[in-house]
């Protein structure tokens, strides 16, 4: 069957479905075979030096965790596949994740192991052809289509678990696209992020490094006790109460079964990725006026923007079971318990590297899933006041900064899946994810081509609903990822977020004194 112009059999062609029960994987080495163009040569031949898969990695090949991560990538000239490739070569395999297999070990009771290998980018670098006489509408669907499908395979596990789709078709705001799909064992999504910065020079300055809003130092622990010693008790109260309720909910605490709440097989369907750019003058507007921070305001805009999308959804069961009745204003359950996973970046020197550092041995930066998470309540109802959004995202979020969660939950996850494999080691039930995660502050280019957007986005994952919110130059991206089966309309929760953001910015200027939030 066709899909929007390309073939569901040519992408499943380079993909395919794995199970965990392995057989043991041949794997051609460096060495083995003359290097043709585009090739990598992988490193030492000897078994004993393959790795491990770290305990996070392994959890994310669990069935009802399988994720993978996708990067869509807007360009402002076209691809030239042949010079992608041969960049690739120099930059991309050049990283023992990018050019290894994960092959199971039967010495060691089928243990998943790195083992490097010969890549062929001809297996990793996809170029379907395309009808170049779309408009730029049909052609914004074609993407969203063609991401939608690739949602739908897997990459097999018998070669290095990455590929990419280049789309050289003319969108309404990019000339070309680059969707790059990494299975999510390989690192997280700031492993990769910073590698495909690494890669990438402001347009103002070719030879520098973008920059990014500046890392708050954290202070020693010898230095945090003394100064903060009333502190120390609730931190560790407030710690003791988030994973007893992280725990709670992977047995038996569940959220409310809203229309958002997905069944537990949701890990195993096809996602719809779809996006959104709000002006980050705007936000920087209403964090300045509220004396909040970016990440404040956009939780306070999802917490906002679902309130909407859910209010109208129980409206229009409301009224097909009360046809006839007065279409009230709010249509909206009280108590509705709707928490996200809420993830956190616990790497202990965050910031931008060269691509040199990043791929030489004991590099400064921590490659892999160095993610902890935390459960975020959201309060889903209808204020009279938007600015109230912003109080209470205000207020959760100091909540959780005073809290050691995601760092046990990354323990918790670490021991449980080496030692003593338990529902505690995975992702707890809950109805969405949300991720913040601020961009470049100008424009850049990644290898020579101007980048006009950058959205990340995840599938596979244990949640019918997933926010990422991604800032790059004077925008800030909403890329939503759904089943829509449980959101058949992304589009519509992207207008609802949308209008909230107008709604808050409004109240902040007719209201100028609200610094007292």
């Amino acid at each position: 069957m066709h899909f929007g112009g390309v073939s569901k059999d040519m992408m499943s062609s380079v993909t395919a479905h794995h199970h965990l029960g392995l057989t043991p994987i041949k794997v051609r080495k460096g060495g083995d075979d003359h290097e043709g163009e585009g090739s990598h040569g992988g490193g030492d031949d000897e078994e004993h030096q393959a790795e491990p898969l770290s305990p996070m990695a392994r959890m994310f090949h669990e069935p009802e965790s399988n994720v993978y991560i996708v990067v869509l990538v807007g360009f402002k000239s076209p691809i030239d596949p042949h010079s992608f490739k041969a960049n690739l070569a120099q930059t991309l395999l050049k990283h023992p994740r990018f050019s290894s297999v994960q092959a199971a070990d039967e010495k060691n009771g089928g243990e998943l192991k790195w083992v490097e290998t010969k890549v062929d980018t001809d297996n990793h670098v996809i170029v379907p052809m395309v009808d170049q006489d779309w408009t730029c509408n049909s052609s914004d669907k074609f993407v969203e289509d063609y991401v939608a499908n690739l949602t739908k395979t897997k990459i097999s596990m018998s070669i290095p678990m990455w590929d990419c789709h280049i789309l050289n078709l003319k969108t309404s705001d990019a000339e070309s696209t680059l969707v790059i799909r990494v299975h999510h064992s390989l690192g997280d999504g700031t492993s990769l992020t910073t590698l495909l910065i690494s890669c990438s020079r402001k347009v103002s300055d070719p030879d520098a490094l973008p920059s990014f809003p500046a890392a708050k130092n954290p202070r020693s622990s010898s230095e945090w006790f003394f100064k903060k010693v009333p502190l120390v008790l609730l931190l560790i109260w407030n710690t003791f109460v988030d994973v007893w309720m992280s725990v709670a909910t992977t047995y038996f605490l569940n959220d409310t079964q809203t229309p958002l709440k997905a069944p537990p097989s949701v890990s195993f369907t096809s996602r719809r990725i779809v996006r959104r750019s709000f002006s980050l003058d705007d936000i920087k507007l209403v964090k300045n006026a509220t004396n909040t921070t970016v990440n404040d305001v956009m939780v306070a805009l999802t917490q906002a923007g679902l309130s909407r999308y859910l209010n109208r959804k129980y409206g229009e069961i409301n009224k097909s079971k009360e046809e006839g009745r007065i279409i009230r204003k709010n249509n909206l359950p009280k108590n509705i318990r709707l928490r996200a996973t809420l993830f956190f970046n616990l790497r202990s020197s965050p910031g931008i590297y060269d691509f040199a550092e990043m791929v030489k041995k004991n590099s400064k930066f921590e490659w892999g899933n160095k993610i902890g998470y935390a459960l975020f309540p959201f309060t889903i109802e209808l204020k009279d006041n938007p600015l109230d959004y912003i109080r209470e995202a205000k207020a959760k979020m100091d909540r959780k900064k005073a809290t050691l969660e995601p760092k046990f939950r990354l323990l918790m996850a670490k021991f449980f899946m080496r030692f003593y494999r338990t529902k505690v080691a995975n992702f707890p039930y809950t109805t969405m994810w949300f991720s913040n995660v601020m961009g470049p502050q100008e424009e850049i280019s990644i290898l020579g081509n101007q980048v006009s957007y950058v959205a990340p986005s995840l599938y596979g994952q244990p949640v019918g609903l997933t926010i990422h919110v991604v800032s790059y130059g004077t925008k800030m991206n909403m890329v939503v990822s759904v089943d829509e089966k449980i959101v058949p309309d992304p589009h519509q929760l992207c207008d609802d977020v949308e209008r909230s953001l107008q709604l808050i910015k409004n109240s902040v200027i007719a209201q100028p004194n609200t610094s007292h939030l």
